[in-house]
């Protein structure tokens, strides 16, 4: 059954997590490590100001790469998982292409495409591409026979079945997949933006602060990119439970 996160729980781990900073703080005493009481007001006091535009950043890039990859794996997963003809001829493909850590097209998406913001988001949405496609892909071809021709038998045709059978029946599967990939995705934006731009998470962590041994502000950079990437999970989480209720209550 899937297990509901809460509030209290989130809490409590926040705590745990702190607990543990700050007994490294004790334990390693070097600038390296400043204690969370120091860096969580510095972290509040930024992200109103500069950081706050690095973060608006790297959020805009995630979520133009989310977008993305919604739009396109769908209704290619959903094709494929109607056709077996079209998914024989493609899993060849798929199969080599899916296991391969998208990161390593980062200097050829570069020299094709320029070192902009575009290639950040293309990059990353690559990897949730084919992350949502190959779920999407199997829910679609796995659903019951007696469904479609239940449907089917009511008159409708290729479009209703894709807006009433497929979609529906695919939905969780994007979630989750969705879900599993932001932090792959937060990863991959990180090293991307630390190269040759100005604003973004990644950029103000290693360039603006690392580099230059400003250390409580590279770890507000840490603590804003985390921050990214646990809210776009727990959003997706909570998309997933209102839409996917029926999942819970069939023990999914």
């Amino acid at each position: 059954m899937k297990r509901r996160l809460n509030l209290s729980a989130a809490v409590i781990g926040l705590l745990m997590f702190m607990f543990c900073w700050q007994v490294l703080t004790w334990l390693i005493r070097q600038p390296i490590m400043p204690s969370p009481l120091l860096v969580l007001p510095l972290f509040f006091k930024s992200i109103f100001g500069e950081l706050g535009l690095h973060f608006l950043a790297s959020t805009g890039r995630v979520l133009a790469a989310i977008a993305v990859s919604v739009i396109t794996a769908v209704p290619v997963g959903l094709g494929l998982g109607q056709s077996p003809r079209l998914d024989r001829i493609f899993a060849p493909l798929i199969a080599i292409v899916y296991p391969i850590p998208k990161i390593v097209f980062l200097p050829v998406i570069y020299i094709l495409m320029g070192i902009t913001d575009v290639s950040k988001v293309f990059l990353i949405a690559l990897i949730i591409f084919f992350q949502i496609l190959v779920v999407v892909r199997d829910e679609a071809a796995n659903l019951q026979a007696e469904l479609i021709l239940s449907v089917r038998s009511l008159g409708a045709g290729r479009r209703a079945l894709f807006r009433y059978v497929y979609f529906p029946a695919s939905l969780p599967a994007v979630l989750t997949a969705l879900r599993v990939s932001v932090g792959t995705a937060i990863a991959v934006l990180f090293i991307a933006e630390q190269s040759l731009t100005t604003y973004g998470l990644g950029y103000y962590i290693v360039v603006e602060t690392y580099q230059v041994l400003r250390y409580p502000e590279m770890y507000t950079g840490i603590m804003a990119m985390s921050v990214l990437g646990l809210v776009l999970y727990f959003v997706i989480y909570s998309l997933e439970h209102r839409f996917c209720r029926y999942q819970d209550q069939n023990g999914a």
